[in-house]
């Protein structure tokens, strides 16, 4: 991982790029770059599994269409193995490959073609919940049915004291509904706290990511217990944990 500073105190953070189209690949590697960014390319996912233990990026930038190995492949595997935050670059027409993509692991998407200042934001928007200094979080953990959550540690432990592998992005949408127990959240709200960015129309990000929360904690119950759906409503976390406490009273994610 680069150990570089751009001044005082700040550490270069460094991006993998698997992507096979040139022009696309050689556009978002000048304008991290010109960024500050240390960034990495690869055409395939063989010579980008390399990079990523070479390398050991903050982030990955994942094509889904890419030779050979699919790029929603790599990512169950990237997930399965590491915890280093993947973004999926999806062709706009693709919406199920969005879909495939968050439920492979992914932490975000981003159709194509993209305004590079979509791109940083959503680097940055990932990178900001996967490694904000613990000194902004609440050091606390919350018990709801069994499990706990640890929003100091960003872990979640089962009854059996099992570590529950969550990706950032999940973590920060069962934080968020603990943190707001017995209140419906909409997809909206929930997508504006937890990723921090507005929901289009036919955004399913946070239905995915709800659905692998709920395969984590409930298994495949067909009546979810704990994350209930309220029609027309949103999410709602049904299990009041242990000294809960409003948003308001919590840093920002």
């Amino acid at each position: 991982m680069a150990k570089d500073e751009l001044g005082i105190g700040r550490r270069v953070r460094s991006i993998l790029v698997i992507e096979d189209d040139r022009a696309t690949s050689r556009m978002v590697n000048d304008g991290l770059t010109a960024r500050g960014y240390n960034v990495y390319t690869a055409e395939n996912t063989t010579l980008g599994e390399i990079l990523l233990l070479q390398i050991q990026p903050d982030i990955v930038l994942l094509d889904v269409q890419l030779p050979g190995e699919s790029g929603l492949v790599f990512a169950r595997r990237i997930r399965a193995e590491h915890p280093t935050p993947v973004i999926m670059l999806t062709a706009m027409a693709e919406v199920h490959s969005r879909v495939s993509g968050l439920e492979a692991g992914a932490d975000d998407y981003l159709p194509k073609p993209f305004e590079f200042s979509e791109l940083v934001a959503r680097i940055e928007a990932v990178l900001r919940r996967a490694t904000e200094p613990s000194q902004n979080r609440l050091s606390t953990e919350m018990v709801f049915d069994g499990w706990v959550l640890d929003l100091l540690k960003r872990t979640l432990i089962s009854a059996s004291g099992v570590n529950v592998s969550l990706t950032s992005a999940e973590f920060d949408v069962i934080s968020t509904l603990c943190l707001n127990a017995g209140t419906v959240l909409s997809r909206g709200r929930l997508s504006q706290i937890a990723l921090g960015r507005e929901a289009g129309p036919l955004d399913r990000s946070i239905d995915t990511l709800v659905s692998r929360i709920r395969r984590k904690i409930e298994g495949e119950a067909c009546s979810p217990a704990i994350i209930r759906t309220v029609r027309n409503g949103g999410y709602v976390l049904m299990c009041y944990p242990t000294r809960p406490r409003p948003l308001s009273e919590f840093p920002p994610f």
